[in-house]
């Protein structure tokens, strides 16, 4: 039992469902039952704290984002919002993370001040029937069809609403409205302020999927397009400047072929134009669709007006001053950049997709007596779930009939199938292998395991890290920093005699190679990447920031119990006095603890069973404490404890004394078996290592880290197993509380540390580390360091080669060369720069993904 922060009340933290509040900057969890009551009541008990300091967040997908000032933007507008508390906006996963306060601001008003910039916000069903005035929603908290009917009343009251259908069995009300009057987040507000929480409902998980596709599509098309129209146009263009021939017909109206030619080419480029300029406008600000509508802008209005006085009779001018070759194959190269940058972009976000395709589609269920196929949006809490073999589980549960084997490897990496039998959990979206089995609803929607991992993987994938801002603070000052250049080197040119084509094709090259996009994407990209690459070995990040610190850890404490060992003791050792004679001595230690509920007497009973030997019921049985037990069967008197209680009955036990120590030189807890006075022999219990941690201390020392291990054990057992591992250094016989002083002992010496754990009291240790890792196995924390080190490389390698890369080419591109040999960077080569630049670091992070690690839970 515990304390709930809010109303003080006594709760099982076991069987209560606890809900986040944010109140400012401060986080806690409070109980379902409280939170509603908070709701309802728009305060936090009598503390009076509003229910306004409750922050939402909402993921926005985005379509439109060119660069990495583009994402900028959207950033800076969002955060203009009043109500709006953080805003992040990824440009490699094309994704707003926005936390803001639901009274005063609306999802709308985000939603809104995106396309205000420029941009196209991707909407889910529920918002598209919110515009059509009809709306689905998800109502948890109704206990009763009486909660119903007071969500339907509350809705009924409101200006604007036409019909309400509110049911109970399926938590769900189909609200039909008029658009004008009424909003959805008025609509939720009062289902809210009735005591209930609102929730979308059966969105279509596939349906940013399909958007990306269709932007995939459509740049395609542009392309295709482009290319067909550019190929004639490159080369009547060059035709006659390099001896080759060109039709009499063609020769004689060029003037008139390449405008028809590349005017198309601008026509299906309008994106660029529309929203470079409307940035300006809207946002008093540049992207990198500015630098191309106005690089290829400049160079086909110039050959436009070239174009007319040619037409009106100006001899002055002739086809070879016209510049529409380079207007129509930029744009012709940027867009074959954008549609490999979008198609690459769009594996980065793999991980997502594949999580929500392991999400089961339907369930079996007893309604009404009677077997029912739904859908799975339509399970209710404490639903009776029939799964048959080979069927994936819906939902979260607890077995309440049946048995089988159940493959989790897609949830915790293990690719043994569990064996899984009454009262034991079960978990959405795992495969059952052979048997059948019922069992009850205990998590549905978005509270199950699966759930939540997606949840953690996209805020971890939405976060930004540290190293980012640096990244971003340039990209904030890059278009107009290329812009103000551009300008300088045209006007530097024109004033030193060189001419204006001169000068023009120097400040279009300048603006063309110009690439915050690379900027943009060498950090979001690693990390979505690298988030994805954790999530299919069983580790989530939760947020980018985390990645930072991991690379800078010296130290990591490892919890002994359930983290390094199995949590649990298993017998180890089995000694009889006499030969081949173990079977009849663990036998003898069983019928003695059979009636025992001690730890250590389920450790012999659980080896008795794996060994197949049936266990008697003593006659009598007595406890002694801090000594072992007695029991009497068939007349014979059995003692099973330590030395003392061989002590006390006379039991001479030196012949086996050495092998006591021994054992417990190892750490291990020896129960002596004797039967009327008779030494049998010994059993050593122990809590055992998993598998795979010794392994895993091996290779974090590989990678130069210090590991300790930190327990509430004695000194003598800590050392035993430390001794074992290879663990540098061993904090004994420390209390739960406590941990969290020793860490900060090791951070008092100029340490980065980061704690490993997996239960409840490690939370405070946790909490102190410069990086908590809560995580089950060994193993898990060696492919964690081991994919930190991974991405953070991958970050620098992109981030280096994006800064070499506008380092370099913005100079080259302003002529810098040309007084020294003569170089001139055409603005055709600039454009295939810049496209590739983008291309090339998106492909650089999709390398990881083939990385591979030999610690893979997945190869367990």
């Amino acid at each position: 039992m515990t304390k709930d922060p809010i109303c003080g009340m006594e709760v099982d933290e076991k069987k209560s469902e606890f809900m986040l509040v944010k109140e400012g900057e401060k986080h806690y969890f409070c109980s379902k039952n409280c939170f509603n009551e908070f709701l309802s009541n728009k305060k936090l008990n009598e503390k009076g704290e509003k229910r306004n300091q409750i922050t939402q967040k909402a993921f926005l997908p985005i379509r439109g984002m060119h660069c990495a000032s583009c994402a900028a933007t959207i950033e800076k507008c969002l955060k203009k919002v009043s109500g709006v508390k953080s805003a992040n906006v990824n440009f490699a996963s094309e994704k707003a993370a926005v936390e803001y306060y639901a009274d005063k601001v609306t999802r709308q008003k985000l939603e809104k001040a995106i396309e205000d910039a420029g941009y196209e916000v991707i909407k889910g069903e529920e918002i598209k029937n919110a515009e059509n005035g009809k709306v689905t929603l998800k109502i948890r908290g109704m206990s009763s069809q009486h909660c119903a009917g007071i969500v339907e009343n509350a809705l009924k009251k409101l200006k604007g609403i036409n019909h309400v259908d509110v049911s109970f069995a399926v938590e769900r009300a189909i609200i039909g409205f008029e658009p004008s009057k009424i909003s959805l987040e008025q609509i939720k507000k009062a289902i809210i302020d009735a005591g209930y929480v609102p929730e979308k409902f059966v969105e279509n998980l596939d349906r940013e999927k399909e958007a990306r596709k269709k932007e995939i599509s459509a740049l395609k098309t542009k392309f295709f397009i482009s290319l067909i129209l550019s190929l004639p146009l490159i080369y009547f263009a060059m035709a006659p400047t390099v001896g080759l021939a060109v039709p009499e017909f063609i020769h004689h109206n060029m003037v008139l072929i390449q405008f028809l030619l590349t005017t198309p080419i601008l026509i299906v480029s309008y994106d660029f134009y529309f929203k470079g300029f409307r940035v300006v406008i809207k946002s008093k600000t540049a992207n990198m669709d500015t630098l191309i509508a106005v690089g290829t802008g400049a160079a086909y209005l110039y050959s436009l007006v070239v174009s007319i006085l040619i037409l009106f009779g100006n001899k002055d001018y002739g086809a070879h001053d016209l510049y529409y070759e380079i207007a129509g194959l930029l744009l012709m190269f940027i867009l074959m950049g954008k549609l490999l940058e979008a198609i690459a972009k769009g594996k980065t976000s793999e991980a997502i997709r594949k999580l929500l395709g392991l999400q089961a589609k339907t369930a079996t269920v007893i309604r009404n007596g009677k077997e029912a196929e739904i859908s799975v949006d339509d399970v209710i809490l404490n639903d009776i779930v029939i799964v048959k073999p080979g069927e994936k589980i819906p939902v979260d549960g607890i077995i309440v009939d049946g048995h089988s084997s159940v493959d989790e490897s897609m949830i915790t990496g293990e690719s043994i199938p569990v064996e899984k039998s009454k009262n034991d959990k079960v978990i959405g979206a795992t495969i059952n292998k052979t048997g059948s089995f019922k069992f009850k609803t205990t998590k549905i929607g978005k509270d199950t395991v699966l759930s939540h991992i997606i949840r953690m993987v996209e805020e971890a994938q939405g976060s930004k890290a540290p190293i980012q801002k640096l990244a971003d603070l340039i990209s904030a000052y890059f278009v107009p920093m290329v812009a103000v250049i551009g300008i300088l080197s045209f006007f530097i040119w024109y004033l030193l005699g060189f001419g204006f084509i001169f000068s023009l094709t120097i400040f279009i090259a300048v603006l063309i190679i110009a690439c915050p996009c690379a900027l943009g994407l060498a950090t979001p990209t690693a990390i979505m990447v690298g988030t994805g690459l954790g999530a299919k070995h069983g580790i989530l990040f939760k947020n980018a920031e985390s990645l930072q610190t991991a690379q800078k850890i010296q130290t990591i404490i490892f919890d002994k119990t359930g983290t390094l060992t199995k949590g649990k003791p298993e017998v180890t050792d089995i000694i009889s006095v006499e030969k081949n004679m173990e079977k009849d001595v663990l036998k003898i230690a069983a019928i003695a603890e059979k009636r025992s509920e001690h730890p250590l007497a389920e450790a012999i009973l659980n080896k008795a069973k794996d060994e197949k030997i049936d266990v008697d019921e003593p006659k009598k049985f007595s406890s002694i404490t801090g000594k072992g037990v007695e029991a009497f069967y068939k007349n014979n008197k059995i003692f099973l404890g330590n030395r003392r209680l061989m002590a006390d009955n006379k039991v001479n036990i030196k012949s086996i004394e050495s092998k006591i120590m021994e054992l417990e030189e190892e750490g291990k807890t020896v129960m002596i078996v004797a039967v009327d006075k008779n030494l049998v022999g010994i059993i050593g219990v122990a809590d055992t290592l998993k598998e795979h941690s010794k392994e895993a201390i091996q290779h974090l020392h590989k990678l130069g880290k210090e590991v300790a291990m930190i327990t509430g054990d004695n000194e003598r057992t800590a050392k035993a197993i430390a001794k074992q591992l290879g663990i540098d250094d061993v904090l004994a016989e420390v209390l739960p509380q406590d941990k969290a002083n020793e860490i900060k002992k090791l951070q008092g010496k100029s340490k980065k540390v980061a704690m490993v754990g997996d239960g409840i009291n490690d939370a405070p240790a946790l909490a102190q580390a410069d990086l908590g890792i809560a995580i089950g196995s060994g193993t898990d924390i060696a492919i964690e360091t081991g994919d930190i080190i991974l991405i953070i490389k991958k970050i620098r390698q992109n981030l280096f080669w994006a800064f070499i890369y506008n380092t370099l080419g913005i100079p080259i591109a302003a002529g810098l060369l040309y007084p020294l040999n003569g170089f001139l960077l055409n603005p055709i080569i600039a454009g295939i720069a810049m496209a590739f630049s983008s291309v090339s670091v998106v492909g650089n992070t999709l390398l990881m993904r083939f990385y591979s690690t030999k610690f893979s839970p997945l190869k367990r």
